[in-house]
């Protein structure tokens, strides 16, 4: 899921209080003088068309020009602290002491406008992601709960019979965009399917899209946001009143206290991550193996290559590449630089599995290795049984879809793919391929 990985830790209104800061802390050691966050001389910029088109070369930058942690510029030159070490990632994710999840705490927000792109997922809302302590457990684990009833045998056939059915409609064609055709369609299929949506075509196309959008970088965001908080709450309205046996249903039960409004936001937050995220690890794992001879020559059904593959797109092109954020509880250091309370904390997730440190030898390459942060971690990691959820459905899209057309050929220059403009994740515009006409399979 969204917010994935099997041997990482499990994972209110707006009128509530806000709650009270740590105690400050006695002064961190000295670190070294640095820049404050956001000045121009010295912080790259999270944005535009050069960091959209490669992104790992902005990281390798910064890494250079400012070592693990580096004051950056978001969307709109809102200043930030981003961190790019895997280490100093690490440290983040478990000291949720020091750096919390509450953004009403970020000391930046007079510059912020209201029309921010990042607004949906940034702004405080009744989200179990902006929780903190018992609270937060208390919710992660009622949707550790809740997936833990998925049976995985199911699961597969279930996306199984879908994966055959999508690629019936193009299989005779010989060509298709398998973002519009597959990417996307699979995984919004399968998680109707899960949360006990209605099969109805032309409104999951619409969640689909809505959660897509509320992660642009662009005007588009909030509406997104708001039209799939529009959907799920009729959503949980139904499955309060009827529960079923879905996802949807279980969390409700396991959480009778909440209210309408945190059910809503805590499922838009699950399906948040099953939804976008799985697709573009099916996207980006596809584009590895037509672009790169070590799997292109393995596209028939080789069921190892398959898994390489996605191992090593959550190393080398993860899907979801940066997260906002914590927000500095006291003063601190991190990473050589002086972290003051209030101060926002990106996660560069993307940055961190590419850190140096961590590959002194190039060619050793990632297969084996699962200790990648592609899914984040610690407490707010993804909830126990989310990571195999996700493998399930993107590795049985791209198993069916290799052996249904095992020529699989990309039909533009890779040089000529187009990235979506998003800071949170890395996916494709569009993936246009060509293969030898196949038969539709009976029924």
């Amino acid at each position: 899921m969204t917010n994935l990985q099997d041997d990482q830790d499990a994972q209110d209104s707006q009128d509530t209080p806000a709650p009270q800061h740590a105690p400050d802390a006695p002064d961190a050691p000295d670190a070294p003088d640095a820049p404050p966050p956001g000045c121009p001389a010295h912080a790259a910029r999270l944005y535009g068309p050069d960091f959209r088109r490669r992104p790992d070369e902005t990281y390798q930058r910064i890494r250079q020009d400012s070592g693990p942690v580096a004051p950056v510029l978001l969307e709109g030159d809102i200043d930030a602290w981003f961190v790019l070490g895997y280490r100093e990632t690490r440290q983040v994710l478990s000291d949720t002491e020091t750096f919390g999840r509450d953004p009403r705490r970020w000391n930046g927000w007079d510059s912020v406008p209201p029309d921010w792109p990042l607004m949906p997922w940034v702004a405080y809302s009744p989200m179990m992601t902006f929780t903190e302590g018992e609270e937060h457990q208390r919710r992660a684990t009622a949707a550790s709960e809740a997936l833990a009833t998925v049976d995985p045998f199911v699961l597969r056939g279930h996306c199984e019979r879908l994966a055959d059915q999508l690629i019936d409609k193009f299989a005779a064609s010989g060509r298709a965009d398998l973002v519009y055709d597959y990417i996307y369609s699979v995984p919004t299929l399968a998680t109707a399917e899960l949360f006990g949506l209605a099969q109805d075509e032309a409104g999951l196309e619409a969640l689909a899209a809505g959660l897509t959008v509320s992660f642009l970088s662009n005007e588009e965001a909030i509406a997104g946001q708001q039209r799939v908080a529009a959907y799920v709450t009729e959503l949980v309205r139904a499955k309060r009143e009827d529960p079923g046996p879905d996802l949807t249903s279980r969390f409700i039960l396991n959480t009778p206290d909440l209210t309408e409004e945190q059910h809503t936001a805590d499922i838009m937050v699950l399906m948040a991550a099953a939804l976008p995220l799985t697709s573009y690890w099916i996207g980006n794992t596809l584009r590895l193996m037509l672009t790169d001879e070590r799997f292109a020559m393995n596209l028939s059904g080789n069921r190892r290559s398959i898994g390489e593959a996605m191992n090593e797109v959550l190393w080398a092109d993860s899907p979801l590449q940066n997260l906002i954020g914590r927000y500095a509880t006291r003063d601190t250091d991190l990473g050589g630089r002086r972290v003051h309370a209030g101060d926002l904390v990106v996660l560069g997730l993307a940055a961190a599995n590419a850190d140096p440190l961590l590959w002194p030898d190039t060619p050793v390459g990632h297969a084996g290795n699962h200790s990648h942060v592609a899914f984040s971690g610690g407490d707010y990691g993804c909830p126990a049984g989310g990571p195999e959820t996700a493998r399930i459905i993107a590795e049985t899209a791209i198993e069916v879809l290799l052996d249904r057309v095992p020529d699989l050929t990309l039909a533009v220059a890779p040089d000529e793919l187009r990235w979506v403009d998003s800071f949170w994740y890395r996916c494709l515009e569009s993936l246009p391929v060509t293969f030898s006409p196949a038969p539709v399979t009976a029924g």
